[in-house]
């Protein structure tokens, strides 16, 4: 890997797994062993070895950058020392446990937020994550395992990584080293096997990380999708490159989900997003300050997801809402499925039915929300 020139934004790579004790941080240390026989600058920006004495032994050779520790509550903790990492200016930085968040008091809130930096400055960056840390899977890690994964990294972040490698193994030979200690210390390991180790489980996540290593590798094969066209060029054939999907945003705690969803689909289908809110209430009457602060959060998170946001006015929502998607050509509305009562569904009287008959010419999705498996 060539010295990239300080004017030039660093490489990413990124090590995937489908759960801790793969071998993705042993994988990304061997290849750099490799690239420093080859005279590569190489550093270690933070390594979480867990107690695992063989990536111990691997990380042996390589030479680290002391952590920056950070006072908070009374307690010590240790963080990636971002500034001295700019300071030393390697080629490479390896990184590990990219949805890492940062102790308060850090410069950034996020781990990948770190590696941003590192990458503007022209700082190559290895790094590890697992899938279910993937923020368009949120809801599917967690129908799946009963966990609500807490620690997240955006799906742009992944899309815009220069080579993503998945680390594999079996799920049961994860589950052999699980038992063997080779993962965890032994009572960890036998809380892990009651609960997220579940052999059943570990399948689950592990095709979930093998379809989207698939997918990332389909996304480099197309290359970047075409640009879409003008309003005033409306669109000869729809195809991938032309959708546009629109997300219905409300207060509602389901709209994250919804969110989720459409961010999902919009990179299979290589489409644009919108995330639109109808404020109908006339301007002379504020929202409340609950649900005002419920709409920004939203709003908020869908940006992060690298979603654009637009707030509507005006006291027809559905009609607000057709008349955003015929004027942006969208083609797929995506709605979550409100709490009325059985009565009001079954004759119409809602706000889901009134969009469906108005937009007899855009695809409607109604997302239902998500439940964990009942735990035995």
């Amino acid at each position: 890997m060539p010295e990239p020139h300080h004017s030039q934004r660093g490489r990413l790579k990124i090590y995937l797994g489908y759960a801790a004790g793969v071998g993705k941080t042993f994988q990304m240390l061997q290849e750099a062993h490799e690239l420093v026989l080859k005279g590569i600058d190489l550093v270690i920006g933070y390594f979480e070895p867990h107690g695992r004495q063989d990536t111990i032994a691997e990380a042996g050779g390589l030479q680290s950058v002391p952590r920056r520790t950070l006072d908070y509550r009374g307690a010590l903790f240790e963080e990636m020392d971002t500034e001295a990492i700019l300071r030393r200016h390697p080629q490479i930085c390896l990184v590990d446990e990219l949805a890492h968040t940062n102790v308060p008091g850090s410069a950034h809130a996020k781990r990948w937020e770190d590696v941003l930096v590192l990458l503007e400055a022209g700082i190559d960056v290895f790094a590890t994550m697992n899938i279910q840390h993937l923020e368009s899977l949120n809801d599917q890690v967690w129908q799946m395992t009963a966990v609500r994964v807490r620690e997240t990294v955006p799906d742009w972040l992944i899309r815009q990584a220069d080579e993503v490698v998945m680390v594999d193994l079996t799920p049961r030979a994860l589950l052999n080293r699980l038992r063997r200690g080779a993962v965890y210390a032994p009572d960890k390991a036998r809380r892990a096997l009651e609960n997220f180790f579940k052999e059943s489980t570990l399948v689950a996540l592990r095709e979930l990380a093998l379809r989207e290593t698939a997918h990332e590798v389909d996304a480099r094969e197309l290359g970047p999708p075409e640009p879409a066209p003008q309003q005033h060029e409306p669109p000869s054939e729809p195809g991938p490159a032309l959708q546009r999907l629109m997300v219905w945003v409300t207060p509602d705690p389901s709209a994250a989900l919804l969110i989720r969803r459409a961010r999902r689909v919009a990179d299979y289908l290589r489409a644009e997003c919108f995330a639109v809110y109808v404020r109908p209430e006339p301007d002379s009457s504020p929202p409340p300050l609950q649900r005002t602060e419920a709409i920004e959060k939203i709003l908020n998170f869908a940006r992060n997801l690298h979603i654009e946001t637009r707030i509507l006015h005006g006291s027809d929502v559905a009609g607000s809402l057709i008349d955003f998607a015929r004027v942006h050509q969208v083609t797929r509305i995506f709605l979550a499925r409100p709490r009325y009562r059985r009565w009001q569904w079954l004759l119409g009287r809602n706000l889901i039915h009134e969009i469906v008959r108005e937009a007899r010419d855009i695809e409607i999705i109604i997302v239902a929300g998500r439940r964990p498996p009942k735990t035995p």
